[in-house]
Order: C-alpha cells, then structure tokens, then sequence
C-alpha cells in the first residue's frame, strides 16, 4: 500500500486471504502500540516504573536484588539484562510457553548483563508486557486491544492465545488476516491517526521506532519492540531511508517505509528461513 492506496496483493489461495494467520512475533509490535495506549490513558504512569512494582511479591524476594530495578523500557527494548539463549540447540522459548508462571520463569533466570547495557532477544520480556497490561487496565490484552485499537481500525476476526495464568501471550499469541496487519502499518505511517481519530499518540509512535540497539547485521536496530532498519545498510547513519518493521517467525511482516509512504504486510510459511521476505523487499526497494 502507497498513499492510501493498494496497488498490489496476492494470496495462495481464498482461505489464506480470509482466515486470519498465526503472526507469531509481530505480536511483540502490536503490543508496543498498546502499551503506548495505556501510557496515553494513564493505566501505565511511565515506562521508567520498575517492573518490581507490579510484581513485589516475586520480584523482591529473589536473591538478585539488580532485578528489582529493571524498568518497563528494559522489557520494551529486550536490554533487560537476563542470561536468556533463546536461539539454537539451548532454546528457552518452549519451556516458557509450557511454564506454570511465565513471569516466574523470565525472573528467575540469572542476569548476565546490567539493565540497558545491550539488547538480547528474549520474548519473556514480552509476555511480562502483556501481564503488566492486564495488571494495569484490569482487562485482558485481548479485550483492551478490541477496545482501544482493533474496533477503531475496523479489526473484529482475530484471537490471541494465553497462557496458563490466562495471560495473553505478549510474544507470538496473535492471529490476524494479512489485511489487518496492513491497517496496523498505515495507522503507524499515520503517526497514529486513523479516519481522523487520534489511536495513538505519535510522540509515542515516534520514540517506540526510534533505534536504540544495534543487533544483527541481517535485521538492523531494535526499538520499542520494532525493528528498524536502514534500506541499504551501507552505513549506520539512520535516516529517511529507514524502515520500521514487525518481524514474525516463518516470514510474517508488517513494514512500514515513511520516505516511501508506503506499508507492506506478508504472512507466509517459510520456518526455514523467516529472512527471505526482508531480503526480498530489501532487494526490491533499496534504489526506489
């Protein structure tokens, strides 16, 4: 989609266009928007809180008092600091997933690293978003979400999985139609105004994309839960070229290119390599 208008989708088949898809880890963004709600509403005081204070009862009795100090922007910026593999053969995303408390697990695990010292991916941080979320608004992720941003942007056919505490799964637990991941990138390109609406603040939209850690070199800078990454890549100076984006495991994509006014969103199968898309758009785009 380019100035408000789309110019190009394709779909393997009728059920893929309609039914909704598991977007595995662009979950993680959609939930960055609505922290950046309940910031705007007041349900959350800052991101400069401790997450200690939402969780005394855990965190404060664990032998690590550093813990105690890890903010909320920690958590949003995954520069909490835990000793967390979640890649390769050492993978702590299943026994997360599967975990009687997933909170617990995330605080238990050991730091090896201060609070902002580095990013290292970890979807706990994730999730410990989503329990703050339903903490602080007395809701569910899922039923602030309808409220607040799907019902605005016309989104009424997806669900989003929970845990065993009946927490929305802040990670990956999303599931939505290729066409709605299209209107959470526009209302991004927007700077959070949607049919004349205001959604989302874009002071907060615009410090959530900024880039804050330099990761790998194949995805770019980490912001607030989105990626950012510059089309070229051939300096790390970020400019106007840059591209925000929301990455999902197989190959799920929200990317929004502001120099372009352009949003582009792909749901597809390819575990084998969840990269190619990128590089794909990368490879079309990079001397538009």
């Amino acid at each position: 989609m380019s100035e408000d208008r789309l110019f190009f989708q394709y779909y393997k088949n009728r059920k893929v266009e309609m039914n909704p898809q598991k977007i595995n880890s662009c979950t993680k963004s959609i939930l960055s928007i609505l922290i950046g709600i309940a910031l705007d509403k007041g349900y959350i005081k800052s991101i400069s809180e401790p997450v200690s204070s939402f969780f005394p009862e855990l965190i404060n009795k664990l032998a690590d008092t550093r813990k105690q100090y890890i903010t909320i922007e920690d958590l949003l910026t995954m520069s909490a600091g835990f000793d967390w593999p979640e890649f390769g053969e050492w993978n702590f995303f299943a026994p997360m997933v599967f975990s009687s408390d997933i909170v617990k697990y995330v605080f238990e695990r050991d730091l090896q690293d201060s609070r902002g010292v580095k990013m290292n991916y970890n979807s706990g941080c994730s999730h410990v978003l989503t329990a703050i979320l339903q903490k602080t608004t007395g809701m569910k992720a899922i039923e602030f979400a309808n409220i607040h941003l799907f019902k605005p942007l016309e989104i009424t056919n997806t669900n989003w999985f929970e845990d065993n505490k009946g927490i929305n799964r802040g990670a990956d637990g999303l599931t939505m139609s290729t066409v709605d991941m299209l209107k959470i990138g526009t209302l991004i390109l927007q700077e959070g105004n949607w049919k004349n609406s205001r959604i989302v603040s874009s002071a907060w939209l615009k410090k959530s994309t900024q880039p804050y850690y330099l990761t790998y070199e194949s995805t770019g800078y980490y912001a607030y839960h989105w990626w950012v990454r510059n089309l070229n890549m051939k300096t790390e100076e970020i400019n106007r070229t840059e591209m925000i984006f929301a990455l999902g495991f197989g190959g799920q994509y929200i990317c929004i290119i502001p120099r372009l006014k352009m949003v582009i969103a792909i749901t597809s199968e390819i575990y084998e390599d969840s990269l190619k898309p990128l590089r794909i758009i990368e490879e079309f785009l990079i001397n538009v």
